[in-house]
């Protein structure tokens, strides 16, 4: 008898040491929450690796790691052996997924990528972004725009969408809780919802990393001085779906509260998702006067202090814009048509930004 419990002793030891035939590697498999050793080895084994039930739970108890294991997604290579995989499980060595949300993105488009997320439970479905809002633990009267933060976030198979988005949302008031704490005295910004709509107009506005605090600035003097602060990217965001890749005298006209050429002020909420560099730059501009800024045409801007220090900007890169316009249509016989006629439409709308500029 001792000598048969030896050998079976032997046995078991030799097992839990020995690779684990798999159907395919590597091997993906995903254990169910709340599953005990049995359980999840029985899962395990219907995704493809050899692996018994029964012996997997005597290693589980005898080893003390049976109420460690981690339901979620793993990964395997052939060559694992059953004590590797208990061990890989107690640890929770999950392989996940990734979804990264860029920072400038609106909700619509996180909730777009959220929806298309592969292996992603999607409870968000169907949901207005009122009950969105609920169900994440946020007020339900908040518009959800700007209000989740913008980076990549690693999720296991089978994770819920509403789960996600509750990270973010509860990350994004985090830090704008942090930066707000933290802020310059005396801009002229009533609470940190303000705070986050004046980000999300810069990291929309934003080109170039390095502008983001004199952006942040030119806007933060326009608020001083009672000046409208005249910013393209809200007439696109109040545009919707209408806007056609460029702004028309028309389109400035849009009436929309979220117009900044028409309405005074701070728009009434964000427009985009911004960054924790965005947050930092609205509530620490930098020190100057200027009132103006214009795009150079490689992602910087030229700043001014007067109007006619910018309208000289503008001149000087638009005539640079349409000289380069006319250069590549030189090049292109078959579209020189083409690109001629796209530079008289950029030097309408150019010029027309300049007249707007200028009330």
């Amino acid at each position: 008898m001792f000598v048969g419990a030896v050998a079976a002793a032997a046995g078991f030891v030799g097992w839990a040491v020995a690779p684990i035939r798999l159907a395919n590697s590597p091997l993906d498999f995903t254990v169910r929450l709340g599953s005990p050793a049995r359980s999840a080895a029985a899962q395990i084994r219907a995704q493809g690796a050899d692996l018994s039930p029964r012996l997997f739970y005597w290693l589980a108890r005898l080893s003390g790691e049976g109420t460690q294991l981690k339901a979620g997604s793993y990964e395997v290579e052939q060559g694992i052996t059953p004590w590797q995989l208990l061990r890989k499980m107690a640890r929770g060595d999950q392989s996940l997924l990734a979804l990264t949300v860029p920072e400038g993105w609106t909700f619509a488009q996180f909730l777009a990528a959220a929806d298309k997320a592969p292996d992603l439970v999607h409870d968000a479905a169907g949901l207005s972004p009122r009950q969105i809002m609920q169900r994440i633990g946020a007020p339900a009267d908040l518009d959800p725009e700007g209000e989740f933060f913008p980076d990549t976030y690693l999720y296991g198979r089978g994770s819920s969408e509403l789960a996600l988005l509750r990270r973010a949302y509860r990350l994004m008031q985090r830090e704008l809780a942090q930066a707000w704490a933290g802020r310059e005295q005396g801009l002229p910004l009533q609470d940190p919802r303000q705070a986050l709509t004046l980000a999300s107009m810069v990291e929309k506005e934003t080109g170039r990393p390095g502008d983001r605090a004199r952006i942040a600035s030119v806007f933060v003097n326009r608020l001083r001085a009672g000046m409208p602060l005249q910013s393209d990217p809200t007439v696109i965001y109040a545009l919707g779906s209408a806007y056609q890749g460029h702004l028309s005298h028309k389109d400035m006209q849009v009436a929309s509260p979220y117009n900044t050429y028409v309405h005074a002020g701070l728009p009434p909420g964000p427009i985009a998702l911004p960054g924790a560099a965005a947050l930092q730059a609205a509530l620490h501009p930098a020190d100057g006067r200027a009132l103006y800024f214009v795009a150079r045409g490689d992602g910087s801007s030229v700043f001014s202090d007067t109007l006619a220090q910018h309208d000289a900007a503008v001149n000087r890169y638009l005539l640079q814009a349409h000289r380069a316009s006319r250069a590549s249509g030189a090049s292109r016989a078959l579209g020189a048509a083409s690109a001629s006629s796209g530079a008289s439409d950029a030097s309408a709308s150019t010029g027309e930004r300049r007249r707007q500029l200028s009330r």
